[in-house]
């Protein structure tokens, strides 16, 4: 079956208005709920990272509170452990997107560190818009999205529909005013259409080969999108 690739940051806090590093990664659910359901397809998954560093989770994504129940902390934390793919991650510089037929970027406050400035990272995702394969980005990856910029100085989202964390609920997480900047309002800045659903609720866009999931609990929606795509 076709590859897909995950790009997953590898930050371990993300540098928040007043210079505090606030402890971040990748949101647990957001990577274990879309590889349990592409590799249930017969995916094989790649992890790339920026430098090729082990990603961290963010532990605020292990609390019962944040994870929907204790039950789902311990399958969280089970399922990451099982995931040999994030301890032997490649550099997202040596990706070769031929490889693949699909790329998936899940969140947690990681993409806003790294992510949201990285050129190689940049350049992956202008090249898979021009591909047309699916592209899927959910919660704070689509920082990811804002440097994104093509030869001609455009940003190659601009005028898609898309979604992400929105500013609700960064002010209900409690980051609103301690953020540099907010996600919704920067891919609002690129030109891209966002669209804002329920806070905390399923939200899943879909524009031509992109797929975006607005919060954790829009991964797993995003995920069957990509493999509806997929065929």
């Amino acid at each position: 079956m076709p590859k897909i690739l995950f790009v997953v940051s590898g930050a371990q806090f993300w540098t928040l208005k007043d210079g505090t590093k606030h402890p971040t990664g990748y949101w647990a659910e957001e990577v274990v709920a879309p590889f349990d359901e592409f590799t249930a397809a017969g995916h094989e998954i790649t992890v790339a990272t920026p430098g090729g560093v082990i990603p961290t989770v963010d532990q605020s994504s292990l609390t019962p509170e944040m994870a929907g129940g204790q039950e789902n902390v311990e399958k969280f934390r089970q399922r990451l452990a099982d995931i040999a793919q994030l301890q032997n991650p490649i550099r997202i510089e040596d990706v070769a997107l031929d490889d693949y037929a699909a790329v998936y970027y899940p969140g947690g406050h990681g993409p806003m560190e790294d992510l949201a400035v990285d050129k190689d990272s940049a350049g992956l995702l202008v090249s898979a818009m021009r591909s047309g394969k699916p592209l899927g980005i959910v919660c704070h990856g689509p920082a990811a999205m804002l440097p994104a910029v093509d030869e001609h100085g455009t940003n190659v989202f601009t005028g898609f529909q898309a979604t992400g964390f929105t500013n609700v609920e960064e002010e209900q997480a409690g980051f609103a005013d301690k953020a540099p900047w907010l996600l919704q309002d920067r891919l609002t800045g690129i030109g891209a259409r966002f669209r804002e659903g329920d806070a905390w609720a399923p939200n899943v866009v879909v524009d031509r080969n992109l797929v975006t999931g607005q919060n954790p609990a829009s991964s797993l929606d995003a995920a069957r999108e990509l493999l509806k795509k997929l065929g």
